[in-house]
């Protein structure tokens, strides 16, 4: 059990469906909740799937191409400071269509299968093996389908106003004063 937890827990961080879900909110608030969950399969199964090649020949990949796990960690931060740069300079966005790939990219990868939950997945498969890290991955990339398939239940728990505030901050947008 502690090489599990050992293993669930840093791929929980990683992923981080909670901090997903308001993107995921922001990017299918036009969908009907049957299209949201099916995306949201999509998601899960793009995540799996580039995480299985990814647990089996990252090592490889990064051994013949030369990189370290920090190298990555520092491109994956890279990527992640410009995305953020230039959300936070954009001065008008225009709604979101929603594109058939939107399960592949921005959600299945990167998402909930970015460089940081790449990357530990690699220093997980050093540290407990491949079966720890693949039961450990497939109880996250469950749980992340769970998350996300039953987004409008959890909506509806927590409220439209405080899901409608944290896609805002999650989007950068101003935040308008409460009332």
């Amino acid at each position: 059990m502690s090489a599990f937890l050992f293993a669930f827990l840093p791929l929980f961080v990683a992923i981080d469906v909670i901090g997903v879900l308001p993107m995921f909110l922001a990017l299918t608030e036009r969908l009907d909740p049957v299209a949201r969950r099916r995306l949201a399969g999509e998601a899960a199964a793009t995540a799996f799937g580039i995480s299985v090649v990814f647990l089996i020949a990252g090592d490889f990949v990064f051994t013949f191409l030369g990189i370290t796990a920090s190298d990555f960690r520092v491109g994956g931060g890279i990527l992640l400071l410009v995305f953020a740069v230039r959300d936070l300079l954009a001065v008008e966005r225009a709604p979101a269509d929603v594109d058939e790939s939107l399960g592949v990219v921005p959600l299945g990868t990167p998402l909930i299968m970015g460089p940081a939950a790449l990357t530990t997945i690699v220093i997980l498969v050093d540290a407990v093996g491949y079966a720890w890290t693949l039961v450990s991955l497939c109880a996250n990339l469950l749980l992340a389908w769970a998350v996300l398939a039953r987004a409008d239940a959890i909506t509806r728990v927590v409220g439209a106003r405080r899901c409608a505030r944290a896609r805002a901050a999650h989007l950068g947008l101003p935040r308008r004063p409460s009332r």
